[in-house]
């Protein structure tokens, strides 16, 4: 247990950054699998629609370093190609 006033205060600060983060890993966890389930069914309006939104929430996680700048782009790269991927296999179906 922290002794000092200002070993408790980041003791504080850590706590609330530690439960701000999860919930945003846990939304964007939840924003990755919508588009997922939606790339399996083959899904292309709802997977895009989806993707826009993913993409965005990455992004702000990486700014805030909630998640590392290179993790989001590489999730972003991913889902992107699986996305491209049954829009071609529409297309040539």
């Amino acid at each position: 247990m922290p002794n000092s006033l200002s070993a408790k205060k980041r003791l504080r600060q850590s706590v609330d950054r530690r439960l701000r983060n999860r919930s945003t890993k846990s939304a964007l966890r939840g924003q990755i699998r919508k588009v997922r389930t939606a790339i399996q069914a083959g899904d292309v309006e709802t997977s895009t629609k989806e993707f826009i939104l993913v993409t965005k929430k990455l992004d702000q996680a990486a700014a805030k370093n909630v998640i590392h700048g290179n993790q989001a782009a590489r999730l972003k790269s991913r889902l992107s190609a699986a996305i491209k991927k049954i829009k071609m296999a529409k297309a040539s179906a």
